[in-house]
Parts: structure tokens; C-alpha cells; sequence
């Protein structure tokens, strides 16, 4: 067994890994490769009342709980009534007079500037002190006004929006700044969050006041401390068409240093279509969390992530997706996961819990204080992270970048894209494609829609990497595109509104695909070579030599269609379009050490100093599968670091048995 060596010098490093405290493990949400395993925390038996309802005794016997199956991490929240309630009183004619807790006037020190209670402070300092002791690192969402379904404001704001109101935005930055000067020096204090999903705590006009209340609070903790990394806690960020979102991936990176996703796949759109333990619905983290960290450019990880109950999975099959996703994201350089949440709050009556029914039995542990399986995974998941002989995760070889256009709908096409490449055993990274073009030699445009769908300098850009040798694939959703017809080796004929489906064979795969595709390009092919074609003969998918590199055109926008297909990557029945990226990315698996054939298992590889490689090998599905592995010319299996040593027959061809929604990890290293 050769010795193992530490992975290349790692470059984000201008936050320290931990605040020095006794008993408590350096971890980093922004060092590549790192991955931090926790929770979001509410107290057994209060819920959202923790803080009115204090107890000490019951928080640390949770505490404890947790900490000792091996969570690292827990995201926590200073409910936003409780610790700054301040009342309105008002004058003649309804005039605003003054604030004040109650009836009592504030004090004129920092905390009564700050509209803050000093009971739900001191409260605040015995849970992080509690934290410490048991080693638990904190994750603090600061503006905690929405939880669970349920707005939260302290009374003398009520009526105002909280987002764009200059008095409600004035006394946020005084709780946040008075509130991080008091904890910055405490080393329980992981990182700062703005707050638990604030986008939903008020409609806001456009993309710029969701800017400015973002950029209020966070210079406002920065203002403070600059050692701890800021994260987003956002959730369902929207893409950068200033017309549909306002809340962006752009404008959070710009402002934040990690991306936070919440990926459940109830609320998720494409997400909530397949049993939660099959490839789609298990990828779905992975995915959105890479494409939040791919094109907003900064450390993204799972903050909140669960399967809503046992309405939903049973508790053994929420264990197998908890074990599938954790794997997934680590190997995809997605930061952590927090899962939703610690315990159960069935038995509590207060809102939210009496009006959400999906908010009841969410927790890792269940009201008697007994544990679910998901809990058990967590735990084995952090041992052998801790077992590993490295200390981070090297970055993962890519070989495709998926460029997002405006006027589609950019989850559907991406979300479909990254589940195609992963079946047909490449890995792509996300970007916009009004950034600059990152470099590779496989570009993905999939499903573009509209005629301002990219720049003519962005397409222009596109041409030059083909004409310099690079792939280029573009699946057409009712586009327009110039120049078109020159590069791709094609002339249309006539475009029509399509009555159905389209349906159409490959050359060289025996089966028939069908797809919803709403407009008909009949097609002259002048100089491509035709790839797939309709019933009539009609080509459908083509490929044309364009300078030194290769352009590949589907008139179906078969990302789209899959992503609003039930079934449509996992059933047996289901077509496979994964086939057609197998095609257009089987050149460059050639720099792969490791291959596979098998869809439903996902390779990744991570290169080590000396020239190794660390293999990770995932099951996306439900049934254990012996997934053969072809091993290039030169490359031979290595150590075994997660799987039984016996069943990883090592040879040129060799296999590995993986049970439902489980991983192998292993290095290979040249002969």
C-alpha cells in the first residue's frame, strides 16, 4: 500500500479555517475540498419559541445528542422578534413618536441603541457556550423573520416592508452590527448568515432592492468582522433575466462569500417527479448547488435539504438519499449539508407548526428522543471523512461547460444537462452565457429559446473555440440564431408549429425516441452529416465539421423535455437520451483513467500529487448494481478506501458491487 500524498496547495485562504477554541475541530466553508456534515437547530421542545421559552437543561441535553452522532455543524436562529422587540408608540394624528420594548423606554447604551433585548443575548451566549463545550461550530442566521412558513417581526415594523422600508432596513443594520460586535470573538461562530431565506419575507420591486437590502446587511456585518466568511442563506435564486427574478445568484455572489441552496424536491420545479431515491431527484442538490457555485463563482453548499416526511419516503429510504446525496456532493465540491432539521415538532401547537403539516416530522430525531436512520448516515458519512488520509478533496476533473442562455428556462435545461452527463459519464461545470467563456473543449448549449437568447459577440465567441478545435452542441427550443445555417452545414427550409410529438431514431441505437418539441425545422443537410432523422426522413441531429473542431445540432430540445418528463431517466421503459451526450462527449472520455458503461452509476476523479487519481464511484439508484469499470491504458486500481477490497476485482476490465444508493471510493495510479 503506497503512502498517501496531500493534494495540491488549495487557493481560497483568506478566511481562517476556525476561530481558536478549545475541543473545537478546524473545519472551512470556503476551502475547496473541505465539506462540513450538521443540522438546522431548534430546540426539542419549543421550536421557533427556544429563546421565550428558555431552557438550558433540555438545549444541552440536545447539544450533547447531536455532537455525539457526529454532527459538526449547526445553523442556528435568533428569532428576529425576540431578540430585538421593539414597539412603535405613536403621537397625534398617528404620528411616530418612539420605540420602545413594551412600555419601557430603551436604554442608551449599544443594546438599547439597538433596539436589542439583553435576556435573549445572555440566552444567545449560554447557547454558544453550550455549543463550544459539546464542539459543535455554529452557522448564525442573523435576520431570522421567516421560518417554517411563518413571518417574524418585531412589532413596531409590523405593516412595513421589511425588504425596501428605510426604517425597517435602519433598525436590521443596528441588530446585525450590535449583535456580531457581541459574538465576533466567540469560537463557536462558524459563519454569519444574513438570515433564513429572506426572500420571502417581502415582495420586492426589482432586482435592485434586493441588491440594496442585501449590500445594507452585509456591509453592516462586515462592518464588524471581516474573519468569518458571510453566507447567502438564500434559497430559490433566480436566474439573471432582470424581467423574472429578483433575487440572483449574481447579485448574492457579488455580495456574500458562499451560495447557499434548499434543495427540496417538493418545492423544486422538475424536481418533484420520481421517488426520491432515483437519479434525478438524488442529483438534484448536486446540481443546483453547482450551478449556483459555477456561475456566481463562489463556494456554494446544501444549507437546508430533507424529504418533507414520511408522506413522502420512509424513514429507510430517506437514509438511502441522505447516504446518496451526501457522496454526490462531496464529490462535486458543493461545501456541506445541513439537514432539515434536528428534531421533530410534531408535538408543538404555536404557527407554524399548526398550520404546516410538512413541517412536523422533518426532524433527525423523533420526539421521544430515539434517532432515525438519516441520523445514523450522517454519522458514518463524518467518520469516514475523518478517516480519510487527506485533508481536502481535490477539485474534480471536468470535461464539458454547459452554457445558460436568456429567455429559457435555465434550471429545466441545466438540471437535465447535468443529469444527461453524469448517465453518460462526463462532468460538466455551469456558467452564463454572458460571462466570460471558461475554457474547455466540449461546450453544451442545450434547449435555447427566443431570439435574444445570447449576444452576437457570446455566439461569435463560440464559433472561434470551434473553429480552434473545440465541440460545440446546441439543442434548439423555438430560437433564433445568426448566423446558423454556414457553421452548422444546414439550410432550413420551412419552421412550423409541431401538432404532437416528435419522434425520431439515431443512427446506430435500436431504440425510438420521442420528445416534445413545439416547432418543426425542416432541414436540408448541405454539408452535415446527419445523426438522427423523423419518420420522413427529415435530419433531426447532425454534426458538421466547422475549422478544426466539430458542431453538433439537435432540433429538439430534448433538456427541456426530459425535464418535464416523470420517469424520463430512470424507468426502465424511459428512452435513452443520455446516449446522444455519451455520443457527443465520447472524445474526451479518452483522458479519463476510469470509465463506465453503466447510467445509473456516477464516476468522478480527482487528481492527487504523483499522479494519481482518487475515483469516486456513486449508485444514483435504488437496486445494488455490479457496475464494470474499464481501466485505460497505463492505469491500474490502487488503494481501496471505501468498499470491500474483495468484491473490487482489480484488472483492466474490473467491477464493483454497490449497494442501493451507495459509493466506492478508491485511487488509481499509473503501472
Amino acid at each position: 500500500m503506497q503512502p498517501m500524498e496531500d493534494p495540491p496547495a488549495i487557493l481560497r485562504d483568506h478566511f481562517p479555517e476556525s476561530h481558536d477554541a478549545s475541543g473545537l475541530k478546524p473545519i472551512s466553508l470556503t476551502e475547496p475540498g473541505c465539506f462540513v456534515v450538521g443540522c438546522n437547530y431548534w430546540a426539542s421542545h419549543a421550536g421557533t419559541a427556544m429563546w421565550s421559552d428558555w431552557q438550558p437543561d433540555v438545549v444541552d441535553a440536545d447539544l450533547k445528542q447531536l455532537a455525539d452522532a457526529g454532527l459538526q455543524v449547526l445553523r442556528v436562529f435568533p428569532l428576529w422578534p425576540d431578540f430585538q422587540p421593539i414597539t412603535q408608540l405613536y403621537t397625534g394624528a398617528g404620528r411616530p413618536m418612539e420605540m420602545r420594548h413594551g412600555e419601557a423606554p430603551l436604554t442608551d447604551d449599544e443594546a438599547g441603541r439597538a433596539g436589542v433585548s439583553d435576556v435573549a443575548m445572555a440566552r444567545f451566549a449560554a447557547f454558544a457556550d453550550l455549543a463550544e463545550r459539546h464542539g459543535l461550530r455554529l452557522i448564525v442566521g442573523l435576520v431570522t423573520g421567516w421560518m417554517s412558513g411563518r413571518l417574524f417581526v418585531p412589532p413596531g415594523l409590523e405593516g412595513r416592508n421589511v425588504l425596501t422600508d428605510p426604517v425597517a432596513i435602519m433598525w436590521q443594520v443596528r441588530f446585525v452590527q450590535h449583535f456580531v460586535r457581541r459574538f465576533r470573538d466567540h469560537g463557536a461562530i462558524l459563519a454569519w448568515d444574513l438570515g433564513n431565506e429572506c426572500n420571502c419575507m417581502a415582495p420586492v420591486p426589482g432586482h435592485e432592492a434586493a441588491w440594496t437590502w442585501t449590500a445594507a446587511l452585509a456591509n453592516a456585518i462586515r462592518a464588524e468582522d471581516r474573519t468569518r466568511p458571510l453566507v447567502s442563506g438564500m434559497h430559490s435564486l433566480d436566474e439573471p433575466d432582470r424581467a423574472r427574478g429578483h433575487w440572483t445568484i449574481a447579485d448574492q455572489a457579488e455580495l456574500t462569500d458562499v451560495l447557499t441552496t434548499h434543495p427540496y424536491p417538493y418545492f423544486t420545479p422538475h424536481a418533484d417527479q420520481d421517488p426520491v431515491n432515483t437519479i434525478r431527484t438524488v442529483l438534484q442538490s448536486t446540481a443546483q448547488t453547482r450551478w449556483y457555485g459555477d456561475c456566481g463563482g463562489k463556494p456554494a453548499f446544501t444549507e437546508e435539504i430533507g424529504t418533507l416526511g414520511p408522506m413522502v419516503a420512509s424513514e429507510r429510504i430517506a437514509a438511502d438519499f441522505a447516504r446518496c446525496v451526501l457522496f454526490s456532493l462531496w464529490a462535486h465540491d458543493c461545501h456541506g449539508l445541513l439537514w432539515w432539521c434536528a428534531y421533530d415538532q410534531g408535538h408543538l401547537t404555536q404557527a407554524p407548526y399548526d398550520w404546516h403539516a410538512f413541517e412536523r416530522e422533518l426532524g433527525l430525531i423523533r420526539a421521544d428522543r430515539s434517532s432515525k436512520p438519516v441520523l445514523a448516515e450522517i454519522d458514518r458519512f463524518a467518520a469516514f471523512l475523518a478517516g480519510l488520509p487527506i485533508k481536502a478533496l481535490p477539485p474534480r476533473l471536468t470535461e464539458a461547460v454547459c452554457v445558460l442562455t436568456h429567455e429559457q428556462e435555465q434550471w429545466g435545461a441545466a438540471y437535465s444537462s447535468f443529469v444527461l452527463a453524469k448517465q453518460a459519464g462526463f462532468d460538466l461545470e455551469f456558467q452564463y452565457d454572458d460571462q466570460p467563456l471558461k475554457p474547455t473543449s466540449l461546450y453544451l448549449v442545450p434547449s435555447v429559446s427566443g431570439g435574444g437568447n445570447m449576444s452576437r459577440r457570446t455566439w461569435q465567441a463560440l464559433l472561434e473555440r470551434a473553429r480552434n478545435g473545440a465541440t460545440l452542441y446546441f439543442s434548439h427550443d423555438n430560437c433564433m440564431l445568426s448566423p446558423f445555417g454556414e457553421p452548422f452545414g444546414l439550410e432550413v427550409q420551412t419552421r412550423a408549429r409541431r401538432d404532437g410529438m416528435a419522434a425520431f431514431r439515431l443512427a446506430g441505437m435500436d431504440a425510438t425516441f420521442t420528445a416534445h418539441a413545439p416547432i418543426r425545422l425542416t432541414l436540408d443537410p448541405v454539408r452535415a452529416e446527419v445523426l438522427g432523422q423523423e419518420a420522413d426522413g427529415n435530419p433531426i441531429f447532425t454534426r458538421a465539421a466547422y475549422g478544426a473542431g466539430q458542431l453538433y445540432f439537435f432540433s429538439v430540445p430534448i433538456e427541456t423535455h426530459l425535464a418535464n418528463l416523470p420517469g424520463g431517466f430512470h424507468n426502465p421503459s424511459a428512452a435513452p437520451f443520455w446516449q446522444i451526450y455519451r455520443t457527443i462527449g465520447e472524445p474526451f472520455l479518452a483522458q479519463r483513467a476510469v470509465r463506465k458503461a453503466d447510467p445509473f452509476i456516477g464516476l468522478t476523479e480527482h487528481p492527487l500529487a504523483g499522479g494519481r487519481r482518487i475515483v469516486i464511484a456513486i449508485n444514483y439508484s435504488p437496486e445494488p448494481r455490479e457496475a464494470a469499470l474499464d481501466f485505460a491504458d497505463l492505469w491500474t486500481a490502487d488503494e481501496v478506501w471505501r468498499g470491500h477490497a474483495e468484491t473490487f476485482e482489480v484488472s483492466q476490465t474490473s467491477k464493483v458491487w454497490l449497494p442501493p444508493n451507495d459509493a466506492a471510493v478508491f485511487t488509481v495510479a499509473k503501472k
